[in-house]
């Protein structure tokens, strides 16, 4: 099974190796690494016949993978569908867990290589140019641009543990939020900036979500202790959704206040649900739907907040993760 980035229906796996990429299927990369591959960036042609059309649409992006080529690469869609656009062409390095800055200029997304020789937080534009690592951000995932567009939050290792930090988009200065002997990750900004969301996963296997206030790094649990709670997003219209794994043994997608009211769920198939997005409007999500192993197809779904309106996005057999809706 290659990495995943969330509890699936195995729930004797633990949070660290469900939320993290850092495990031993995460080492599956090529011997070989081309001295060019850093520059090996394909502009997005939004508007292009068939493809992810006008910047206007808000586009999806999102990583891609397949068992014949299994590094990944990042693509957009537009959410009315189509083919989508490849964003970059690494062979030999992988890009996943896209987002995109708040003008939807610019995404950070984390390229790791072979042997750790490239690893961390990069961003670029939408066409492909200003390639820029970010400083400080080695071992690092889950970025999440702020709503000012003036810094970034990730997931980053200390020790055997996962923290989340907060540092200017040019890497500094870096400031350590949470100090656990849990994993912290995937964090997710308030629309106002002056919080994060993220899930915390414990050695016991449970992963619940909590809510920082930066300006006194005081924390409130939202959901419980005993909860498998994964990849958080938080809604211009403030309120939360992610993905459970509940008594069913699937992955289902649900939603609650940052408060930790009004939990209630949006998806109930026999299938895995994961990785959701919002849409700017916070009417509808993006999320990733299959995945029960490497034989079974990862495919982005679109579904409206009240969990009417399932569409299937993407039909290939491949697997899409992490998707993000452009702002």
């Amino acid at each position: 099974m290659r990495h995943r980035h969330q509890c699936t229906s195995d729930s004797s796996t633990t949070g660290k190796a469900n939320s993290t990429r850092r495990n031993g299927a995460t080492r599956r990369r090529r011997a070989a690494m081309a001295a060019t591959a850093l520059a090996m960036v394909v502009p997005l042609t939004l508007g292009a016949a068939g493809g992810a059309r006008a910047v206007g649409d808000h586009p999806i992006v999102f990583a891609r993978y397949t068992s014949a080529a299994p590094a990944e690469d990042l693509y957009a869609i537009s959410p009315s569908g189509g083919t989508p656009v490849n964003l970059t062409h690494t062979p030999t390095v992988s890009d996943v867990m896209p987002s995109w800055s708040p003008d939807g200029k610019r995404i950070a997304f984390v390229r790791y290589g072979s042997a750790g020789a490239i690893d961390g937080i990069w961003t670029m534009k939408t066409t492909g140019a200003g390639l820029k690592a970010v400083p400080g951000t080695k071992g690092a995932s889950d970025p999440a641009w702020s709503p000012d567009g003036e810094r970034i939050a990730y997931s980053k290792p200390i020790g055997t543990q996962r923290e989340i930090y907060v540092a200017d988009i040019d890497g500094s200065p870096a400031t350590r939020l949470t100090h656990t002997a849990a994993d912290d990750l995937h964090p997710t900004w308030s629309p106002d900036g002056r919080y994060l969301a993220f899930n915390r996963a414990d050695a016991g296997g449970h992963s619940r979500l909590m809510r920082i206030r930066l300006s006194t790094l005081v924390q409130t649990a939202v959901t419980g202790s005993t909860s498998h709670d994964w990849t958080p997003d938080w809604s211009h219209g403030n309120r939360i959704v992610f993905s459970r794994t509940d008594s069913s043994g699937y992955s289902r997608l649900y939603l609650v206040r940052p408060d930790g009211t009004g939990l209630h769920r949006i998806t109930a198939s026999r299938m895995n649900d994961k990785n959701p997005s919002w849409s700017p409007d916070g009417s509808r999500l993006v999320f990733t739907r299959g995945g029960a192993d490497d034989a079974d197809p990862e495919r982005l779904y679109l579904v409206r907040a009240d969990g009417t309106g399932l569409t299937q996005l993407t039909k290939t057999d491949t697997h899409d993760l992490e998707a993000d809706w452009r702002p």
